[in-house]
Order: C-alpha cells, then structure tokens, then sequence
C-alpha cells in the first residue's frame, strides 16, 4: 500500500494485501507461520483452527513484498521444524507456543549473547518505542517496545487487536460494528496468538521501513502543519487572541497555525446537573459572538485553526448541537436525556461528524481530539482513541480535503493518523531533558510527528534560561507547538522574558519557518520512504557503541544533527555543556561554519559549550540545507526567494520537493504524484578537494508549476575561506567580475562567503565555480577563546595569564590552564582567582575541536 493510497482513505483496504502469500506460509493444523520478509515472521496459534486473514488496527499489509520473494529453506532436525532464511533461522515443535519448543536465532549479530529469542524472552535489548502520553510527567516516564534491539530481535503481539470489515455485498456491515464510510472495526471471531517477529539485527532502518509497510505509512503533511503553532489553554476573547496575533505580526514572529483550547465552548456557565464544563460543542458567546468572524479572521492573517474537544461525555441537553442529536438518536430531549458517546452506535457517529462539519463550516480547519479518559469501549477489546483517531482521519479527508488530525498516540500504528499530541508536562528541567530521547524514540515505533507542550505546560517554575532552550528544541522538532496553562504568569509571548533571552525566542522562531524547504522535503521523504524527520544517533551507526551513548543527541532530516542544551547552564562560563558524539569524518557547526574533525573510525566524543542565543547543531562535510530567504513570508506558497547553506569537505546532493499545497492535486493520484504533483530541484556540491569545487542547481523536474517563475537565491558557502568565484546562470556567466561587487559577501564571524543572485529564471541551470580553489577556513582559535574569557565570570587577572598562555602556546596551553589555580593562590579571594573547571571546558572545544582524536588524546596529557 503506497502512503498515497493510505492517505486519502477512501482507497483504504482496496490499497491494502491484508492476507500473506501462500508461497511464503506454512500452516499446520492449529500453527501458522508467515514469511512476511527474510526477517520478518508472522507467527499464529489457533485452538479453533482458525486463522485471521483480515487487516488489523496495527497490521494492514502483511503481503507487501512479491510472491516468492522470500529466500528460504525448511527442514526437519530432530522431529522439529526448521526454516531458515538469510537473516534467521527458527525451529518449531509445532505446539502450543513455549520457550522450549519455538526459537529464532538472529544472523549478523555476533556481539550479542542473547541474539537467541525463545519464546516469551523479556526483551531486555529492546532501544525503546513511545508512550501515549505525557501527562503531568515531570521527567522521564516507561516507554513501550520499538521494533529494534541491540539483541537484534522485537516482537510486538497483535492478538488482541480488532480487525477493519468492509461492507457485504448488499452494502451492509454486522451489527454492532463501529463504522465509518463503509469502513468498520470488530472483534475477531475467534481467539489466537498473533504476533510478529522482528529479527533485523542492527539493521535498523530497515525494520522501521517494514513495520511501516506492514501498518500503514505514514502521510504527507500539510505544509502549515511544519510552521510554528501558538497554543495556550487560555480564556481568550475574540478580540485578544485577533490582537494577539496582529502583535506577533508586528514583532516580526511568525506562526502558521492557531490552536484554541477548550475555552472556546461553554465551561463555567454549564449548569452541575449536567456535569462538568470539561468537554462542550457550543461556542462561549460571551468570548466569541461570531465564531465565523473570529476565524475568518484568523484565515485573514495566514492561519490555520484547530479548535480542542474532549469527546468522552457525548452532548449534552445545554449544547446548541442538542436538538437535532436527540432527534436522530431517539433520546428523550423534553428529559434531557444526553446523547452518550458510544461509537457502537451507528445514529451516534452520524450525529457525532454532522456536528462537527456544522462547526467546521464556520472554519475550523482540524480537531485537537484530547481524549483522556481510558480505553473502554461497547465494543470488546476496541480503544475508543484508536476509533477516534482513525475516523476523525478518515473525515478530515472527505472533499478533497488534506487530512489531519491533532490526538494522542494510540499504540503500532498510529503513524497513520498525524499529528500526536504528546500531553501536558510540567514546566522543569527534567521534563525537557525527557523530551529529546522520547521523540527519537517514538522513530524506533515509526511514530515520527510527535508535537510536545514546548516550554511546558503546568506546575514547575519560572526559569527564562529553561524557556529559551525548550524552544531551541521545539524549533528541531517535527511539530513545534508552544503551548502554557491559564496560570496567568506561565504565558510563552516572547515579550514576557528578558534579554537576551527575548531575542533568542524570537531568532529560534523565525529560524524554524525559515527551513520550511527543508522541513517539506523531510516531509516528502517521512511519507515516501518512511524516514522520520527525527531519528536516534544509532540508526545510522548502529556498529558503534558510542552511538547509544547520547540519549539527547539525533538527528534531523538528513542534513543535520542537533544536541539540544537540556541542563541549567554554568554560571560560571555562562554557557550551557551537552555531550556530543559525532561519527567519523569532519563536521561544521550549522550556525558560525567551525570544524570539528572526527578522524577515528569510532567517531569523536566531546563536551561543547553554547551561550543562550543558540545550540549545537552540526552540519556533515558536504552538507546542503535549502531555507527560505524571509521567514515571515507566506506559508502556504512555495517561497520567491531561497537561501541555501552549503558545507565544504566532501561532495553533497540534495533534491528540494515542492508541491501546490492542494491535497486533489498532491495525493489523489497515487501512482502519479511523486512524478507530476511535486516539482524536484536537485542541487549538487563536487567538492574535488577545494581544487576546483563546483555547486550547482538543476532546473527543476516535475510539475514546474508549482514553483515561482522566478527566484532569488542568496548561495551561503560556510565554513571556508575568501576566494573568488564564477556563475553561470543558464549557460552564461552571470557577471564576469563578481568579487568586490555588491552580490558577493564575506561574513567573517561565520566564515560564509555568499552570493546574491536575483531575479532568476526558476528554468536556468545555475553554476558556482572557483576558479581559483576554495580553503576551508582557518579556526579562529584566539578570537573565540578570548569570548569565552570575556563572558566567564571570574577573576580578571585570572583572565589575563590565561589568555596569554593561549596567545603562546595554543593548544598546548591546555595543561597550564589547569595550573593557574596554584599559582594564583596569592590573591585576596581564592575561590574567585581559580580557573573554573568549566572555563577550561569551553576552552578545550575550542582548542581541540579541529584536532584529530589522536591529538586530543596526547594533548589532555601535556606536550
């Protein structure tokens, strides 16, 4: 099933190859075994005989390779079953499953002594899933199974699940099933053990691919949904929150979607006798007279809405939706008898989406489905979230509509129903130092578009350091989503912090809408290969030890890898230290362009130190990262005018994808909308050693009408030297002399040699050439050293003899900084005259960071 087929949903089950291939099954009389893959195996036991062929809530495609496909063997060894493919071998008493009588041995994973699964092992090795929620969790929380494991081996058991039905061929369903568009959910009509086995070993990727093959993809999405959110659970009026957002128009903040909280309906005026105000579908008139206004208002000003429900108390008699409920349900409405919520109900669900399409016609564009209030069902063994998730889906689509949903995670499978609301944290170090590792590992249970509470929701504390570096996280996250309680001290308007702590909210803001291109194509990739835009440092290297070492380390997209600050900063080098790891080769810091070089096969660890304005991100040799030249501008159109960051070292290739932006057009025709819905511009680095390096950007391919006739492109070579440069636009030089010229700049702060190209025909092929060779660029090392220095807070003539040692000796100043405590013991105030510790630290990256590990090693003993 293709994500295209998914996504509209109306092509749902005819897109999907719920039975196995009979060449890859063997069957017994109460067993049954499916080759689904080398190294994926269905594996079922039946009392009755009885077998489940159809697709489950997580399972929808268990055919999703070509008959025969499967290379593999079967045997016999000692009156069992053996089957043995590349990847793995299993042996089977063909018996009620036990630990003794069924064992898979997973190939490839000789650093492992339990890469053996007997059945029911406690997958120890297991690297971790997701969790539904993050309720008042004020640090880490238990995380559900992934499908990887150091061990090699994951199993996720699917016998409890129920199963989609289709329509007889009278058009009718059973009785009881909960339904939508010719689509419902049962129970199994019998009991069975029904699990899969993953045995990829430390292929990794590779597993996450075929869980999704197996589940469903997961879907394009919107390109507002990338933007920033503003989301408050607040008693905002119409007027404030119009206000509101003409303010951060104003200050230069930009966001694209708007998220109203249960406020917007009635909650305090509803009557205790009808129960609590906790969930409503009528709009609070005495803070939105006119619904439509207010969100045609919001529309006005290049915003999408989602509006909050919590669906669990069905409606109610004070609802204006109440009437016509009662009427199609049959309840008592002269009583005031509610409209329970029970999905079983087929007159339930329709009044249930009349309601909500009467109130989407005012312009709610999605719903935030907050439900929170367990997993009990009409329908045994049936999660209602699960039911709500995949039938406000499967609606958000009708019409032509680009489907999404705003909910929380339900269990395997649930990549298919985007965006998830990860719940409402408390506001504490602990809980953004969670927040990293939960959403790289949510990728190992393919759930990639997480969206957190950024900044926090509740409880905890004022701490503006805390803010401004959960917003870096947000802005390196799939959905950045601010988000605070209605304490009326907790609001996240960056204007309610200090400097410079202001400042770096709103940098990181517009940074985020600023990579829209790159974001998109992340997007594209997520949909269509199954790459979450967030993936743990140890997919890529999964060999190496230190790669699990960083729980707060990923990577994003395929371009850059971010080591968010998640602990308080030093006060006395005012900067915050992460723990980096990065694999072998040569890195570039993404914002200032400095090198950091990882020489060894295992990669390089090292502490880096950052001032509040920024975190690390690094940038690969040969990196391209396509951005938007002005973040404010228009969302919802592909943008005029690009920048595009390019990294020295190694050669780089990088293909932009760019679609109208209209669901009809994108995702309808799934066979023809990666080729003639979206526009490819392939860009290209040929790095020939700085020799003669050459850049280049394609004309693009595809549906051209989707991209502006003509662009600017402002070209950002950072990390190198001065050097002159030719471009050819087209097949001409574009100006024979450019360096001296206005167009050509050099920023020596983030060592960037740029050029300005305006007015380009988007058809022109577009050359960067250097004639003359292009130089990395030497590491300012004094000059940063003298920074740091500058901002540490400590004795001043402590400052000075470090300094010089520097200005002397260079790197191998290092050993005497750690001597200028003894020698300063003289002074008036000896715990201000020692070199603090963490000053050396941000030293050492400095003086080391260009260095190959056999340097450093050498160097931290003294020369």
């Amino acid at each position: 099933m293709s994500f295209q087929d998914f996504q509209g949903f109306g092509r749902f089950l005819r897109g999907m190859h719920p039975a196995m291939s009979p060449t890859t099954t063997l069957q017994g009389e109460h067993w049954r075994i499916g080759l689904i893959t080398e190294s994926l195996i269905r594996l079922e036991w039946s009392d009755s005989g009885d077998f489940e062929d159809r697709a489950t809530l997580m399972a929808v495609d268990r055919a999703f390779l070509p008959s025969g496909a499967v290379d593999y063997t079967t045997g016999e060894r000692d009156g069992m079953l053996v089957v043995e493919t590349p990847a793995l071998r299993l042996t089977y008493d063909r018996k009620p499953f036990s630990k003794e009588g069924l064992t898979i041995v997973v190939k490839g994973v000789p650093d492992s002594q339990f890469n053996t699964w007997h059945y029911g092992d406690d997958p120890k090795g297991n690297l971790g899933g997701t969790a539904r929620t993050l309720d008042e969790a004020d640090g880490a929380i238990p995380l559900g199974q992934g499908v990887i494991s150091r061990d090699g081996w994951a199993v996720l058991d699917d016998s409890a699940s129920n199963v989609f039905v289709t329509v007889d061929a009278d058009g009718n369903l059973p009785d009881g099933v909960v339904a939508y568009g010719g689509i419902g959910v049962a129970p199994r009509d019998h009991r069975e053990t029904d699990i899969y086995f993953f045995g990829y070993g430390r292929r990794y990727r590779e597993a996450v691919h075929d869980f999704q093959k197996l589940s469903g993809p997961a879907p394009l999405l919107p390109r507002y949904a990338l933007g920033n959110w503003w989301s408050r659970y607040y008693r905002y009026s119409e007027e404030e929150y119009l206000d509101l957002m003409d303010r951060f128009k104003r200050e230069g903040i930009p966001f694209t979607t708007s998220v109203i909280d249960m406020d917007w309906h009635l909650v305090d005026d509803v009557d205790p006798k009808y129960g609590s105000g906790w969930t409503g579908y009528t709009w609070n008139p005495k803070l939105f007279p006119d619904p439509k206004r207010f969100l045609d208002g919001l529309h006005e000003r290049g915003l999408r809405t989602t509006v909050n429900i919590h669906p669990r108390d069905g409606i109610r008699a004070f609802e204006k939706p109440y009437a016509k409920a009662a009427a199609t349900v049959g309840v008592d409405a002269e009583a005031q008898e509610p409209v329970e919520f029970d999905l079983t109900n087929p007159k339930f669900v329709q009044v249930y989406f009349d309601m909500h399409h009467d109130l989407e016609a005012d312009g709610i564009d999605f719903w935030w489905i907050d439900w929170q209030q367990g997993g009990v069902t009409r329908q045994p063994g049936l999660d209602p979230l699960w039911v709500l998730n995949h039938m406000h889906y499967c609606d958000s689509a009708r019409d032509g509509r680009w489907p999404l949903t705003f909910s929380r995670f339900a269990g395997p499978g649930s990549q298919r129903y985007p965006v998830g609301f990860s719940g409402d944290t408390v506001i504490t170090w602990k809980s953004l130092k969670f927040q990293p590792y939960f959403t790289s590992t949510a990728s190992n249970i393919g759930y990639g578009w997480w969206s957190h509470d950024i900044g926090g929701h509740m409880f905890g504390y004022r701490d503006e350091e805390l803010e401004a570096r959960w917003y870096q996280l947000g802005a390196f996250s799939p959905i950045n989503r601010l988000h605070s309680s209605c304490s009326p001290f907790s609001g996240k308007e960056p204007w309610n912090f200090h400097e410079p702590v202001r400042s770096a909210m709103v940098d990181v803001l517009r940074l985020r809408q600023a990579l829209m291109p790159y974001l998109y194509t992340m997007n594209w990739r997520a949909a269509v290969d199954g790459d979450p835009i967030v993936e743990p440092m140890y997919w890529a290297n999964p060999n190496l030890g230190e790669s699990y070492e960083v729980p707060d380390e990923f990577r994003f997209g395929t371009e850059l890898v971010v080591a968010p600050v998640v602990d308080p900063m030093d006060k006395a080098s005012m900067r915050g230290k992460v723990d980096v790891w990065l694999s072998q080769g040569d890195w570039f810091d993404f914002f200032d362009g400095r090198r950091y070089a990882a020489a060894d096969p295992a990669g390089r660890r090292l502490a880096v130190w950052r001032t509040i304005d920024r975190i690390p991100v690094f940038t690969k040799a040969g990196g391209i990262v396509p951005m938007q030249s002005d973040p404010l501008s228009d969302m919802t159109v592909n943008p005029r005018a690009l920048d595009v960051v390019i990294f020295p070292g190694a050669d780089g290739s990088f293909a932009m994808r760019e679609d109208s932006g209209e669901f009809r057009e994108v995702c309808a025709d799934a066979a023809a909308a990666q080729e003639s819905a979206t526009a490819v511009t392939a860009m290209t680095w040929q790095w020939d050693d700085g020799r003669s390096p050459q850049f280049v950007i394609e004309a693009p391919t595809g549906n051209t009408s989707v991209v502006p006739e003509r662009r600017d492109w402002t070209l950002i070579f950072r990390g190198v030297a001065r050097s002159a440069m030719q471009v050819i636009v087209g097949g001409e030089a574009w100006d024979k002399d450019l360096v001296g010229t206005t167009m050509v700049d050099y920023d020596a702060e983030t060592m960037s040699l740029s050029v300005k190209l305006y007015d380009v025909p988007s058809s022109a092929r577009i050359q960067v050439l250097f004639p003359q060779g292009l130089a990395l660029a030497e590491s300012p090392v004094e000059a940063d050293c003298e920074r740091i220095l500058f901002d540490a807070q400590m004795l001043y003539t402590t400052k000075e003899h470090a300094m010089a040692q520097i200005s002397r000796y260079g790197v191998a100043a290092i050993p005497g900084l750690r001597t200028l405590e003894r020698e300063q013991r003289n002074e008036r105030d000896f715990f201000q005259s020692h070199m603090p510790e963490s000053v050396i630290g941000a030293l050492e990256e400095v003086l080391l960071r260009s260095l190959c590990p056999a340097v450093v090693r050498t160097t931290s003993r003294g020369f």
